[in-house]
């Protein structure tokens, strides 16, 4: 990987330091470049006949999305984000009363809301397994769970939102697999940034977003849905005629791949622009990403983790490039401006996104940093430098 000419093609990076990819990361300049083009045609053609003779470009994006998580174009749905597509896999899950989900006390805050949707309106029950001491999931205690209740779906966040705990979604894919449960994996924060294989994890759907790592436009996302889902003809909910056939007067035919989740319309426009952040992905190397990655947030961890009175948060035995801490005696919004006036980007994880997590943490707030790989060893530095300060 040439950091050089990821700067260059991050226009954005050039006149301060960007630390909140896991909000809404810079994408490459070529990602706009794709969009603007696509737009443009619009304009002229109309968005109809644009799409028609951009199809191919349109298919893209399936196949760069297949490649990077390992498995085919047709187990691939667009989605308008990683809520989105998280939605619509949930509503496929055949749940009746006293159904069991069994789930972890990190998993992101809107789909523990969705749980307790689905706990309120038709009776499903919502289990969570525990923590070891580190922070990892007890996967013995996950494991007995499995045994006891029998779970319909077990649905976990491969990284929570406000912290950098890599959870081991491998491990809960065979612990799934050997009880014949539906598994449901949140990678909204690990695909951009880890190995994400979806063979190796074995889980039947998983949700993500082109925002965040990936550096793709807002408004787009994707939901990986396994052959077995689709051999057992399991649907969302609200299924329209981008998904099925209307065949007569009372009955419909569902298309026999992915798409069977999608919508008949979306902006073509950002389907081209997150084909185009996944393909820049790929071209450099996921494998040299997560390698770049990997040192460049170990120095910030330790550097923030050397100042007195900052408390670095995350857990696990597995971390990513997410770091949470909290400064001590120090207001929120005092930091906040510091770190305004200096530049540097982050974001804010506040007690009501992770009630469990900074329940144990007894915090109310932290601050976020995500680094990625067109932020430099020198801007880590700074950051470090800044904090120390405070």
């Amino acid at each position: 990987m040439n950091i050089i000419d990821v700067r260059k093609d991050t226009i954005g990076c050039s006149d301060k330091i960007f630390l909140n990819s896991a909000g809404s990361s810079l994408p490459p300049k070529t990602v706009l470049e794709k969009m603007s083009d696509y737009l443009q045609q619009e304009e002229l053609l109309g968005g109809y006949e644009t799409a028609k003779i951009r199809a191919d470009e349109i298919d893209l994006f399936y196949k760069e999305t297949a490649k990077l998580l390992n498995c085919k174009p047709a187990n691939i749905a667009f989605a308008y984000n990683a809520t989105d597509a998280y939605a619509r896999a949930l509503s496929a899950i055949p749940f009746k009363n006293g159904d069991y989900i069994l789930t972890t006390n990190d998993d992101y805050i809107s789909n523990q809301i969705s749980f307790l949707s689905l706990q309120k309106r038709f009776g499903v029950q919502l289990i969570r397994a525990n923590n070891l001491e580190n922070g990892d999931i007890d996967l013995m205690h996950f494991e007995e769970l499995v045994k006891q209740y029998n779970p319909l779906l077990v649905a976990v966040t491969h990284i929570p939102t406000n912290s950098g705990l890599v959870q081991d979604v491998e491990t809960i894919g065979k612990i799934c697999k050997q009880y014949d449960v539906w598994y449901l994996v949140d990678a909204c924060q690990s695909v951009g940034q880890l190995i994400v294989d979806v063979e190796k994890i074995d889980c039947d759907f998983l949700s993500a977003t082109g925002r965040k790592f990936l550096r793709g436009p807002r408004g787009t996302g994707f939901l990986f849905v396994s052959d077995e889902v689709l051999q057992n003809k399991l649907e969302p909910l609200f299924i329209d005629m981008r998904g099925a056939d209307w065949i007569s007067a009372n009955e419909y035919e569902m298309q026999m791949d992915a798409k069977r989740f999608e919508m008949w319309e979306f902006s073509y426009a950002t389907v081209i622009g997150l084909a185009e952040a996944i393909r820049y992905a790929n071209e450099i190397g996921i494998k040299e990403i997560y390698e770049y990655n990997k040192q460049l947030v170990k120095k910030l961890r330790n550097g923030l983790s050397s100042i007195s009175g900052v408390r670095v948060l995350d857990k696990g035995s597995v971390q990513a490039n997410i770091v949470t801490f909290h400064i001590d005696n120090k207001a929120l919004n005092e930091i906040q401006n510091i770190l305004k006036k200096e530049k540097i980007y982050f974001s804010v994880s506040i007690r009501q996104n992770a009630i469990i997590d900074f329940g144990k943490k007894n915090v109310d707030w932290a601050i976020r940093f995500s680094p990625h790989y067109f932020n430099t060893d020198q801007e880590i530095e700074k950051t470090i430098e800044v904090i120390s300060s405070i």
